[in-house]
Order: structure tokens, then C-alpha cells, then sequence
């Protein structure tokens, strides 16, 4: 779909505005007859991304989870807990350069390709992760170390925020129009995984050192390895095929004899588009607090407020988190099967039902953290699953991974990034529950975007 040519709000094969938000549809129907089809995609390019995408999870989330560590070795504070909030403060700054990372990695994938864009992403991320394995503490080089610290960051939330976008985008362009709901879910398996191991290293770590030894040393092991690991990624990613959509829309242009437009005529189209761009913030918001919060935050959180064993807690949230794998594939087939937007309500509508339910589940009891941690993840589940497919029928292919890139990173920068650190200063001044009810504000929010928002299950993406 060419946005010189279909409004997205027509697209296609999709239900008029005046049925979006009254019904959902059934399976996606086919393209008009007559209307080439592009080849589905490979799955071998599917567990490429995957593959690439888990591994910048894995970069990602390992500074969350080793924060507690290493927080004294780069910032000096005579209090611990300000000593944990100015490594939090580096995290969410690295969320600043989201929205950047979204702008460049989305003008990069509808320009140069989805492939080269995703490419170039995860060899940022991996750089970052080398240059935090090797950096010099404050006793070394005083606060120029943190600088380091923060230059890292940057540099890995300029990768992280090109990456979603250009996932997203990918996957629902080369998958089977029947089933982009269960492949674009797919990047939420790499997640889930890359977050696994980063908290499975963690459990290893913290039972084979003490904590003198990691303290020392041992928090650099995850980024020397995220680092290694990265090489790989960066040759599966080089093997993949371009996005036929994508293509073909380059081939179009330039029989056309269009050029890529000048920043200024970008900007114009992406103000014409500001109301997908408002949707896709719109689904977002909850999302990322509430992952960041259930799938990143919680098991430091019981160690912290409830005197968990540091290590039965991350084996506690290693099995929560397992639970998301499973529920992310179910979750998409469910979104191919009866669209998109009543899964999307089910975590919307759910999770603003079960936030203070889950919240006092929590206490000592590494057992309770699992079940709070697992019914948790089976909400955003419904959440996740859908977004990718969601997002990229919503948007142009000429604007695709641009739009996405900018209204996912944008509301990941702004929300997620700053959630670790609001609830842990809310926790501090015993007012967790208030945090709570932004969670659930920002859950209700999303339920007004489902339902004012049309149904995209059956639209072409071309």
C-alpha cells in the first residue's frame, strides 16, 4: 500500500470506518482478485530477527538486572538506594534516545531497507555492551566513568529504538496475510528470551560469586558476552532476505521516478498521519509500564521491599517470565483468528482489573511472585502479541517503519523508561499504590484507543 495512493484509513481488503468500531472481523480476507501478492516470507528470515532481536534484549535488560551491582562502582553516594537511583537515571536516559534511535532506524529501513536498518542496529547494541564490559570505575578515572556509563547507554537506546520498529515492520510485511498476527508476535519471543537469559546469567552469577566478586568483577561477564554474542547476531541478520513489500514499493518510486523526499516533505507526510501515530502511542503506554514494571522490576522489588533472597526471587521471575513465552504465540493466532482488537482489550480492560490484586499477591514468598509474575504475563501477552501486526496496518509502507519506530520509541522513552525510577522513588516514600494507579489511568487510556480505533485484521499491507 502506497500512501500516494490509499489513505490508510481505506485500505484495502480492511471494513469501512463506519463498521471499525462497531464489529470485529473475522480470519483476514484475501487481496482483490487480480492484485499481485508478494511472496511469504522465509522462516528461516523469521528466526533471524527473532534471533537478532533476543540477543539485543539480552544487551538491554542486563543493566537492569545488574544495576544493583555495579551502581556504587560509577556513581558515589553515601546512601545506597541514591546510589541505585542514579544507575536507574542512566536507564532511563538510554530511553531518551529511543525516540532518536525510532526517527534514524525508521528513515533507514523505509529508505535503505528493513534489513540494513535492522543490521545496523544490532551492531550498536553490541558495541554498547562492549564499552560498558570494559569500563573503568569511578575509583579509576572518577566521574568521567560515569560519563562512560552514559555514553554506553546512549548508544544502545539509539540501537534499541530502531530495532522494535524495524522488527514490527519486517515481520508483518513478509509474513502469510492469514497469519501476520502470529508472526509479527514473534519479536516479543525474542524478548521474552533475551530477558531470560539476561535474568537466568544472573541467577548463575549470584550463585557461583559471592557478592564481593561481583561486585568486583562479575557484573562485567553479561556485557562481554552480550558483546560476543553479538558478532553472531550480526552474521544472521546479514543473511536474511529484503521484505518483498518493500521492495517493490522502492521499484515503484523509482519508475516513477520519485527520489527520496527531503526531511521537509517527510515531516508534511507525518503530520498527515498523526492519527495512527496517536493510536500507536495510544496502545503502547500501558504496555511498557507495565512490562517494565512486571517482566523487568518485580523480582528486585520483592528482594528490596520484602527481604527475598536476591536469587530466589530472579528464579521466581525467570519462571514468570517463561509464562509470557508460551501465551505470546497463542495470543497472536488468537488476534489472526478473531482480530486484533479484542485481544488488545484483554489486557487493557484485564490488567486495569488485576493491578492491585497482583500487587498484593506479592511478600516473601518467592512461590507468590511466581503466580503474580505469570498471571501478569498473560495479560501483557494479550498486550504485545497483537502490536506489531496492529502498528504496521495502521501505517503506509512508505511511512512504515518511520511511524512505528518514532510512536513506539517515543512512548517507550516516556513511560517505560521512566517507570523503574518513578516506582522505586514511590516505593521509597511509601506511596507504591499511587504508582499503581498509573498503571491502571494509563490501562484505561488504552481502552478508549481500542475502542475508537477500526479493526485492521483484513488490511493489505502494500
Amino acid at each position: 500500500m502506497d500512501h500516494s495512493t490509499v489513505s490508510p484509513s481505506h485500505a484495502p481488503g480492511g471494513p469501512s470506518p463506519a463498521s471499525d468500531a462497531a464489529s470485529f472481523p473475522g480470519p483476514p480476507t484475501a487481496p482483490a482478485a487480480g492484485t499481485p501478492t508478494p511472496r511469504a516470507g522465509r522462516p528461516r528470515d523469521l528466526v533471524a530477527v527473532n534471533i537478532g532481536n533476543a540477543l539485543e534484549w539480552f544487551d538491554w535488560n542486563i543493566y537492569a538486572i545488574f544495576a544493583p551491582f555495579f551502581a556504587a562502582q560509577f556513581f558515589r553516594a553515601e546512601d545506597p538506594v541514591s546510589s541505585l537511583l542514579s544507575t536507574l537515571a542512566v536507564f532511563a536516559v538510554g530511553f531518551l534516545m529511543r525516540p532518536v534511535g525510532g526517527w534514524l532506524f525508521g528513515r533507514l529501513a523505509d529508505d535503505r531497507g528493513r534489513k540494513f536498518s535492522l543490521t545496523l542496529a544490532i551492531l550498536l547494541a553490541s558495541f554498547g555492551s562492549l564499552l560498558i564490559a570494559v569500563a573503568p570505575t569511578f575509583d579509576a578515572i572518577g566521574v568521567w566513568a560515569g560519563v562512560v556509563l552514559l555514553v554506553a547507554r546512549l548508544i544502545q537506546g539509539l540501537s534499541h529504538g530502531g530495532e522494535t520498529g524495524s522488527a514490527f515492520t519486517y515481520l508483518a510485511e513478509i509474513a502469510p496475510q492469514d497469519k501476520r498476527g502470529f508472526w509479527a508476535s514473534t519479536p516479543w519471543l525474542g524478548v521474552g528470551v533475551g530477558t531470560m537469559l539476561a535474568t537466568g546469567v544472573g541467577v548463575l552469577l549470584t550463585a557461583l560469586l559471592s557478592e564481593a566478586q561481583m561486585a568486583e568483577f562479575g557484573w562485567r561477564i553479561p556485557f562481554a558476552v552480550a558483546a560476543v554474542l553479538g558478532v553472531y547476531a550480526l552474521y544472521i541478520r546479514k543473511t536474511m532476505n529484503e521484505s518483498e513489500v518493500h521492495t517493490e514499493r522502492k521499484e515503484r518510486d523509482e519508475r516513477e521516478g520519485a527520489d527520496s523526499p527531503p526531511l521537509r516533505e517527510v515531516f508534511s507526510e507525518l503530520g498527515r498521519e498523526w492519527k495512527p501515530l496517536l493510536h500507536i502511542v495510544g496502545l503502547t503506554i500501558s504496555g511498557v509500564v507495565a512490562f517494565y514494571t512486571w517482566f523487568i522490576f518485580a523480582p528486585g522489588y520483592a528482594s528490596r521491599e520484602f527481604g527475598m533472597d536476591p536469587n530466589a526471587s530472579l528464579v521466581a521471575g525467570l519462571c514468570g517470565q517463561a509464562v509470557f513465552l508460551v501465551a505470546i504465540p497463542v495470543m497472536g493466532k488468537l488476534s489472526d483468528r478473531f482480530g486484533r482488537k479484542p485481544v488488545l482489550m484483554v489486557f487493557a480492560a484485564g490488567f486495569a482489573l488485576v493491578a492491585f490484586p497482583l500487587e498484593w499477591m506479592l511478600g516473601p514468598s518467592p512461590f507468590m511472585l511466581f503466580l503474580a509474575m505469570a498471571a501478569g504475563s498473560v495479560l501483557l501477552a494479550a498486550n504485545c502479541a497483537p502490536l506489531g501486526a496492529v502498528f504496521a496496518e495502521l501505517v503506509p509502507t512508505k511511512l512504515r517503519a518511520t511511524l512505528i519506530g518514532v510512536g513506539y520509541a517515543t512512548s517507550g522513552a516516556i513511560f517505560g523508561g521512566t517507570a523503574p525510577y518513578l516506582n522505586t522513588w514511590l516505593s521509597s516514600i511509601g506511596m507504591h499504590g499511587l504508582f499503581v494507579g498509573y498503571m491502571i489511568l494509563l490501562c484505561l487510556i488504552s481502552v478508549v484507543v481500542i475502542i475508537k480505533m477500526p479493526e485492521t485484521a483484513s488490511r493489505d499491507l502494500r
